[in-house]
C-alpha cells in the first residue's frame, strides 16, 4: 500500500523511523519504534565507550544521567531534583514501596485494570501486614473516581494506580484521584507508562505525589530505561530500605560505615545506570520535544479516532473510552483468537499484539491513517 506523503507528520518526523520501510508498525503500546536518532545515540556511547574507556564516565556519561534526569523532568512538567533515573517501573515501585511506614496505615489500593506489576509490588508485603484491596472495574474499560476515592479510609496509606489503562487505553482523571487520596490523608502514586509521551502531563497540576513511567513505549527510548518523580515536599520524609552506591550524596568517599542519602530524588536511585538506555532515550526526547506533547497528542489522536471509525464501520465493536477526551492510541479489537489474528497481520507485514480477547491496534504520531486501515480490512477480509 502506498503511503501519501502528503498524510505524513509535520517536517517527515515518520521518515525518522525505518520499520516503515519495511512495515506497518501499529504497536507502540508495546515498544515504540527505533528511530535513526535514537541510534545514532547508542552509537556515539559505543564510540566512546571503545576510544575512551571509563574515563568518559567523567565529562561525558556523568553530563548524559543528569542530561536525561532534567529532560525527563520537562516532559512531565516536574520541578527540577525531583526525578530519579530507573531500569524499569518494578525497580521505581520498590524504591517507593521500601521507603514508606506502613505501621499506621497498611492499607494499599489498586485497580483491576493495573498493569500487574503495581498490585505485585505490594501483594509480595501481604506477610507484612500490607494490605491490598483491589477496586473492581465495572466495564473493563475504567474504573469511576467515586469507586476508588469509596474505598479510601483512615487506614489506606496509598493509592496505586494508572494514568492510562493499558487494557483499554481509557485515561484515569488522576486529579479526582488526588484529590480523594489527600482528603483522607492517603499518598497517590501514578503509573503512567501507557501515558507519558503520548498524553501532556503536568505531575504539578495533577498533584500527584509519585510518578512513573520509562522510555519502552510512548517515549521512543527503548527497554532498560525509566524515571520515577517524588513530590520535592515528601523527599525528607521517606526513608529507603534499598539503597545503592548512587542514592549516596558523596559515593565517591566509597565509605561503607555511614550511608548520607542525596537530598534530591537521587536517593531513590540505586545502582549504576545502564548507559546505552539512556544514550538510546536521549535521542528518543529529541524528537518528542520538537514535535511537544500537544501536537503529538492531537495527531495521535486523529489517528485513533479515524481507526475507531474504521472499525465501527467494519463491523467490530473496539474496546475504548466512551469519549474521544478519555481515549488514547491503544485501540483495543475484539476477537475469538487474538494470536491467530496478530499472525494473520504479520503475515502482511502489519505489526500488532494479542492480549486477552482482542487485538491490540496502537497508533502514534508517525503513523497515516492507511495503515489503520490496512490493519482493519485485513482483520476483517473474509468474514
Amino acid at each position: 500500500m502506498t503511503h501519501a506523503a502528503a498524510e505524513a507528520p509535520p517536517r517527515n518526523h515518520r521518515a525518522e523511523f525505518p520499520i516503515f520501510t519495511h512495515a506497518t508498525y501499529l504497536n507502540s503500546c508495546s515498544l515504540g519504534a527505533l528511530s535513526h536518532r535514537a541510534r545514532a545515540r547508542v552509537n556515539e556511547h559505543l564510540d566512546q565507550w571503545e576510544t575512551r574507556g571509563a574515563s568518559a564516565w567523567y565529562d561525558a556519561w556523568w553530563g548524559a544521567l543528569a542530561d536525561l534526569r532534567a529532560r525527563y523532568a520537562r516532559i512531565v512538567g516536574a520541578p527540577a531534583g525531583s526525578v530519579a533515573l530507573h531500569p524499569n517501573i518494578s525497580t521505581a515501585l520498590t524504591a517507593i514501596a521500601e521507603s514508606l511506614d506502613y505501621t499506621r496505615r497498611p492499607k494499599v489500593i489498586v485497580t483491576s485494570l493495573d498493569f500487574p506489576t503495581v498490585a505485585y509490588q505490594w501483594l509480595a508485603k501481604s506477610a507484612q501486614g500490607v494490605e491490598t484491596v483491589i477496586v473492581e472495574s465495572p466495564d473493563g474499560i475504567s474504573v469511576p473516581p467515586e469507586l476508588v476515592a469509596r474505598a479510601i479510609d483512615d487506614r489506606t496509606l496509598l493509592v496505586a494506580t494508572s494514568h492510562v489503562f493499558f487494557t483499554s487505553g481509557a485515561i484515569q482523571d488522576v486529579r479526582a484521584l488526588a484529590d480523594a487520596a489527600h482528603r483522607r490523608g492517603a499518598l497517590l502514586l501514578v503509573d503512567g507508562y501507557q501515558a507519558a509521551g503520548q498524553v501532556p502531563v503536568d505531575v504539578t497540576a495533577l498533584d500527584v505525589d509519585f510518578y512513573c513511567a520509562g522510555g519502552l513505549k510512548w517515549l521512543l527510548g527503548g527497554t532498560g530505561v525509566a524515571f520515577l518523580y517524588v513530590r520535592p515536599e515528601l523527599l525528607p520524609t521517606l526513608s529507603p530500605r534499598a539503597a545503592g552506591w548512587f542514592s549516596h550524596r558523596e559515593q565517591f568517599r566509597f565509605d561503607p560505615r555511614a550511608l548520607a542519602l542525596h537530598d534530591d530524588a537521587r536517593r531513590l536511585e540505586a545502582g549504576t545506570p545502564a548507559l546505552t538506555p539512556v544514550y538510546a532515550q536521549l535521542g528518543g526526547l529529541e524528537i518528542l520535544e520538537e514535535l511537544g506533547a500537544e501536537s503529538v497528542r492531537a495527531m495521535t489522536m486523529e489517528l485513533t479516532e479515524d481507526l475507531i471509525e474504521q472499525a465501527r464501520a467494519a463491523g467490530l465493536r473496539p474496546k475504548v473510552a466512551a469519549t474521544p477526551d478519555e481515549r488514547t492510541g491503544i485501540v483495543m479489537l475484539p476477537s475469538d483468537d487474538p494470536a491467530r489474528d496478530v499472525r494473520r497481520l504479520a503475515d502482511a507485514s502489519i505489526i500488532c499484539d494479542a492480549r486477552p480477547g482482542h487485538v491490540r491496534v496502537s497508533p502514534y504520531f508517525y503513523n497515516l491513517r492507511d495503515d489503520g486501515r490496512a490493519a482493519i480490512e485485513r482483520l476483517t477480509r473474509g468474514r
